[in-house]
């Protein structure tokens, strides 16, 4: 029986990993804070016949990151999905700045440092860190900073466990429609484009996947032309402050 622990289970593109991962074979253990969507999700899986165990969990607290992996036990692939937003600017409050940090920085550190022994001692798992469009081109304030650093330490975390048996993956989505891009006008992708990502991930482990493709074109430009978005973005964070 596979076990996959999701941070971020109750909503979005973590949901939808859940609902898709939950399949007779797998027990999914499914990490948020929100107690009733949590056990909404872990009821749907289980009434498709699959096996849930529902965690609520604040990751950015380090004793409840290690209940959440006692609780599963056995742990054959970590997706941390979890994430938050928050004002590009770099006036940011403080508040705003040191959740973003906390969630999409320290917590996915954290869950690799308490499976990485687990996998190490099996010889094998699934490492799948979601990180962002954002964590390749500057835009976003502390939001792009978590992400640039996520992005660094997963490159990092993938050379020092290879030839152990560890995958680990990041997967770098664009705009994605769920509730953090709520506000946008603009038509995107549902959640399913990521969580095919993951599952081609958990197959057969990459360096990165960006998704939709499109992104990496403006990765590729951004990297060869960084005057494009200089002129693009300026001044846009001052004023939406």
């Amino acid at each position: 029986m596979r076990v996959v622990i999701i941070t971020g289970a109750s909503s979005g593109i973590g949901r939808a990993t859940a609902l898709r991962l939950g399949r007779p074979g797998t027990t999914v253990v499914l990490a948020a804070r929100r107690e009733a969507e949590l056990a909404e999700v872990a009821a749907e899986i289980e009434s498709n016949g699959g096996i849930a165990m529902a965690v609520p969990t604040d990751i950015r607290d380090p004793a409840q990151i290690t209940a959440l992996v006692e609780k599963a036990g056995t742990v054959d692939a970590l997706i941390n999905n979890a994430g938050v937003g928050g004002s590009a600017s770099v006036l940011a409050d403080d508040a705003t700045v040191t959740a973003m940090v906390d969630v999409n920085l320290l917590a996915p550190i954290r869950l690799m440092r308490a499976v990485i022994p687990l996998m190490r001692e099996a010889g094998s798992g699934s490492i799948i860190n979601i990180g962002s469009v954002a964590g390749e081109i500057g835009i976003s304030g502390t939001y792009s900073a978590t992400k640039f650093a996520l992005r660094g330490m997963t490159d990092s975390v993938r050379r020092e466990l290879a030839g152990t048996g560890i995958g680990v993956t990041l997967i770098e989505p664009g705009h994605i429609a769920t509730e953090l891009t709520a506000h946008r006008k603009s038509r995107m992708p549902g959640p399913d484009v990521v969580v095919d990502a993951i599952e081609r991930a958990l197959r057969r482990p990459r360096r990165r996947i960006v998704v939709p493709f499109r992104y990496r074109l403006a990765m590729a430009a951004a990297s060869a032309l960084p005057q494009i978005p200089d002129r693009t973005y300026a001044g846009r964070a001052a004023r939406t402050q």
